[in-house]
């Protein structure tokens, strides 16, 4: 027989399962000493574009990233290359790699630390010092690159977390 749980026990279930537990987050990627500021989800895609490598093989190389940040189902700004995050707020803010981990499986982007490095604008980015790149899905380039120059657009989720130093 079915029995209803008690709203504390829903409660936690839920602030549990909106959140990737800290425990969970690889130490490459790690923030310490910093204020979860906001979690904002992507929608879009990696863009690559073939390329010759130092050995002279066309490969897909890395060229920009386009995803709407999404707020529930609401859209609050949006994700280029840079890397950059602009929100509708005003707020700007660009970043340089600082980590990386491997996605849950060879068609997920990395997962990634990223320090921020320009910041324009004020909003709810002001005063964000790193950025999480967690929960990806999709975006890996796969396949043969036969033509310098072509371009391959591969879709991608993922949930970016925004910090502040200190708490």
């Amino acid at each position: 027989m079915f029995r209803s749980a008690s709203p504390v026990f829903l409660a936690a279930v839920l602030l549990n399962a909106a959140a990737p537990a800290r425990a969970e987050v690889p130490e490459a990627i790690a923030v310490s000493g910093a204020t979860l500021v906001a979690t904002l989800h992507a929608e879009g895609a990696q863009i690559y574009q073939c390329k010759a490598d130092a050995a002279g093989k066309l490969v897909w190389q890395f060229r920009e990233p386009i995803a709407a940040l999404l707020q529930g189902d609401k859209t609050v700004g949006r994700h280029f290359a840079g890397p950059s995050w602009e929100l509708e707020d005003g707020g700007a803010i660009s970043g340089k790699v600082a980590g990386r981990a491997p996605g849950a499986s060879p068609a997920d982007i990395p997962l990634l630390k990223l320090d921020v490095v320009a910041q324009r604008g004020s909003g709810q980015l002001t005063g964000v010092t790193a950025i999480q790149r967690l929960n990806t899905k999709g975006g890996a380039a796969d396949g043969p690159c036969e033509s310098a120059g072509a371009f391959l657009s591969v879709p991608y989720s993922a949930d970016y977390a925004f910090f502040r130093k200190g708490t």
